[in-house]
């Protein structure tokens, strides 16, 4: 009885053994791939595109101090930081995702600081002044539409 008892749990067993293998395996495999998956998901940054992304034209006007009058000049924004291809001066800042604007313009060692906010329809508005040790005092306003 003993030694019957012993085949029929054996036979179960590797029954049991046999069919739950593939499956163990599968998932395993499974698990594996998703874990490499997740894996190099994690190495790559996703880039969200921000929703002020694109061309911008900037018009500075100076309302007080000596500065020149009147700027035009054109502005990429990417994932929601500002960039600026010409050569004549520098331009760092951010556009939070609600819009609001804050950066600095600086050249030859004088700088303004940016502050204001562009709007999901394309357009903006803010004011600007000099800051810091800068040898010329002004001020004055910014106007932006968007072109792509």
């Amino acid at each position: 009885m003993f030694r019957q008892a012993a085949a029929i749990l054996a036979t179960h067993s590797r029954t049991f053994i046999s069919m739950r293998l593939p499956i163990l395996a599968a998932a395993t495999l499974a698990a594996a791939v998703v874990g490499i998956g997740t894996a190099d998901a994690a190495k790559r940054k996703v880039q969200v595109p921000h929703r002020f992304d694109g061309r911008w034209s900037i018009e500075v006007v100076t309302l007080d101090g000596p500065c020149d009058r009147a700027y035009r000049y054109g502005v990429q924004i990417q994932r929601g930081e500002a960039v600026y291809g010409g050569g004549d001066f520098d331009i760092s800042g951010r556009v939070a995702a609600n819009g609001s604007v804050r950066g600095t313009i600086s050249r030859d060692g004088n700088a303004a600081q940016v502050l204001g906010r562009l709007t999901p329809q394309g357009t903006g508005s803010g004011r600007w002044s000099t800051v810091g040790d800068s040898l010329i005092q002004c001020s004055g306003s910014w106007n932006a539409t968007r072109r792509g």
